[in-house]
């Protein structure tokens, strides 16, 4: 590769695997990309053509034909590690019409009255689409385990449940990307006194913040948990270091582009004469 651009892949490099332990990622890092925050931003504006390019050729091949692929992002982070960002300089830069944002909040009554991934199926992407959870099932066994919202062998039961459920979606033609943005306590300090620091800010800053910030050594156990018992060949996780705002990004639309093209759309062939609506056309 060129200078100021990947040297290594990062669904290689990212990828939370056997023997993965989230404390030996440094969240300041950038690996696999050799450049500063201004190569990053050039080479996420050149890369956002491709990435619109792939997910207009997989929405047209469900709209015209019968292609069944779609890809999933799960979105997990704790709060201010740039989730948004990654919403409007990565997925924005694709056409909407094709996207399907889910924001799961804390589950409704109804939600309650069934299993806890009966709302997470409801809003899994059509054909054709890009879908992003924003937060997901797996808030089921992090706030779930770390404030005890329920117990030890129910959250046993759902990451089991959740790995069942993910092979299933894998097999329906759905890629899955599971990131996990990782910023370290302190620069989560930061961007949190921003907020308080900025008026146009403050309708982002949410006391209880505060609260699981006390917790941290608490949500960090619980998210290894949830990598060695959830990272799988069908849904693997992928870490990426985000006190760097632009790596991020980058990194999370790479691993965007790379599901694309394994899915390989193709422009569907046109289902009339081509020529003879050419002749019509001239002549109307």
């Amino acid at each position: 590769m060129g200078k100021h651009e990947w040297t290594s892949v990062p669904g290689e490099i990212l990828r939370a695997g056997e023997g993965f332990r989230l404390r030996d990622v440094d969240p300041d890092g950038a690996p696999g990309f050799d450049g500063d925050k201004k190569h990053g931003e050039k080479h996420l504006a050149a890369r956002r053509e491709v990435l619109g390019d792939l997910q207009e050729r997989l929405f047209a091949g469900s709209r015209v034909g019968d292609a069944p692929d779609a890809v999933l992002l799960v979105l997990q982070a704790m709060d201010t590690a740039g989730k948004g960002g990654i919403l409007r300089h990565v997925v924005g830069g694709v056409d909407p019409q094709g996207v399907e944002l889910a924001a799961f909040k804390a589950p409704t009554p109804e939600e309650l009255a069934h299993d806890f991934l009966w709302r997470i199926e409801r809003r899994l992407p059509q054909p054709g689409f890009i879908g992003v959870f924003d937060r997901s099932h797996y808030e089921d066994v992090l706030i779930g385990k770390v404030r005890a919202l329920a117990e030890s062998d129910e959250i046993e039961r759902r990451y089991d449940a959740i790995v069942e459920f993910e092979k299933r979606v894998a097999a329906s033609g759905i890629r899955i990307v599971k990131v996990m943005l990782h910023i370290s306590r302190e620069e989560q300090k930061d961007r949190l006194m921003e907020r308080l620091d900025r008026p146009d800010k403050h309708w982002k800053y949410n006391p209880g913040d505060v609260d699981e910030r006390m917790l941290w050594d608490d949500y960090m156990a619980a998210y290894q948990a949830v990598f060695e018992r959830t990272s799988t060949p069908e849904a693997p996780w992928y870490v990426v270091p985000a006190n760097r705002k632009w790596y991020a990004r980058l990194a999370v639309q790479e691993l965007l582009i790379s599901a694309l093209e394994d899915i390989d759309p193709q422009w569907p062939a046109a289902d009339f004469d081509v020529e003879a609506e050419k002749k019509r056309l001239a002549a109307s």
